[in-house]
């Protein structure tokens, strides 16, 4: 199985469209922060829109096609750029979805405005390995194919959101939830990936490395077993997990593991022994140190915290989006040094 397919086995992701708004000149959309699960989505129609940067740096410019992602969850603020009061817009509510508009008769925006929710813990994870901002553009650009299926899923949203129809939200809510793992193979593909893990999954030769530790997590990988893999040398491959990842090989498997650690110790048939083994670790005792160090909890204590509440972790208020206008421990780690070039199977 590929990266983020395994990615996605191991966190699931579900999407859903909270808004399509439709806004005239003058206009501000003012929103977020999110629920603490949440990843933010907007998706540019028609029209175009000024993203401020919360760090004060300079606005982005947002067109038709693009669709931004934000991953740290942030306030964020969007306008029209003309300097004037933004006009009061209304919401109302359509059978599948909730449509916000005001009375402008410039250049009007089209947008569709929702979220991803990702199941605790994983959502604090899947945001340290994206950039706190996220663009792509969907479109027919020659030789990207994955450009033009991502302007046909979001057609077919586009679509889906003009009327109410039989099947509507279920539709719109699966479309979102893809479009998520289109954004991401496209942004792995662009020659400048944002550092994180789509800038070191799209490199054509750290590629077999990123994929070797999602699929065979559980075994004894060694920095010169990895180099192997993707015919680089020890010293190479560090070096770009490094400047591409932020992280080390060992980072990263340690990540992977715990991840897949804190779904298993889900399933009460499973001893801690069994699970240890099944993520790689050949001692209990170590496995609960990293576990404790990696999730704050011991695995007795997760694995009581999973207990059936009858809530739904990606559930959220129904609620318009108000904005201005709508009103490590043991584990052995890889480096450059010799004396960690071992497998990396905590003892």
């Amino acid at each position: 199985m590929d990266w983020l397919s395994q990615l996605f086995e191991m966190m699931p992701v579900r999407g859903r469209l909270d808004l399509r708004c439709n806004y005239g000149a003058p206009w501000r959309i003012d929103q977020g922060p999110g629920e603490a699960n949440e990843i933010p989505y907007h998706a540019v129609l028609a029209g175009s829109a000024l993203l401020e940067d919360p760090a004060g740096g300079r606005p982005l410019q947002l067109k038709p096609g693009d669709i931004l992602l934000l991953p740290g969850n942030p306030r964020h603020i969007m306008h029209d750029d003309s300097g004037a009061a933004p006009l009061p817009a209304r919401n109302r509510a359509a059978l599948n979805f909730t449509i916000s508009e005001n009375l402008g008769s410039d250049e009007r925006l089209d947008l569709l405005c929702g979220h991803f929710a990702v199941a605790p813990p994983h959502d604090r994870l899947l945001r340290s390995y994206l950039p706190p901002r996220l663009v792509v553009h969907a479109g027919t650009h020659a030789g990207k194919e994955t450009a033009a299926q991502l302007a046909g899923l979001v057609a077919l949203m586009r679509s889906e959101s003009a009327d109410d129809r039989l099947g509507g939200r279920a539709m719109l809510n699966a479309l979102s939830t893809a479009m998520f793992a289109l954004v991401l193979r496209l942004a792995s593909e662009t020659q400048d990936a944002p550092r994180g893990l789509l800038a070191l999954a799209g490199h054509p030769r750290l590629a077999p490395a990123v994929a070797a530790l999602f699929n065979e997590p559980a075994r004894a990988w060694s920095l010169p077993d990895l180099a192997r893999l993707s015919n680089l040398s020890r010293a190479t491959l560090a070096r770009q997990f490094q400047e591409k990842l932020g992280r080390s090989a060992s980072d990263l498997l340690t990540d992977i593991r715990m991840t897949l650690a804190a779904n298993e110790l889900k399933k009460s048939s499973l001893s801690t022994g069994a699970v240890a083994e099944a993520v790689g670790y050949q001692s209990e005792a170590a496995f609960q140190r990293a576990f404790k160090s990696h999730m704050g909890v011991t695995p007795a204590q997760w694995r009581k915290m999973q207990a059936p509440s009858g809530r739904d972790l990606f559930a959220r208020p129904v609620t318009p989006i108000e904005g201005k206008p709508a009103e490590a421990a043991e584990a052995t780690t890889i480096d450059e040094s010799s004396q960690r070039e071992a497998a990396m199977r905590p003892r």
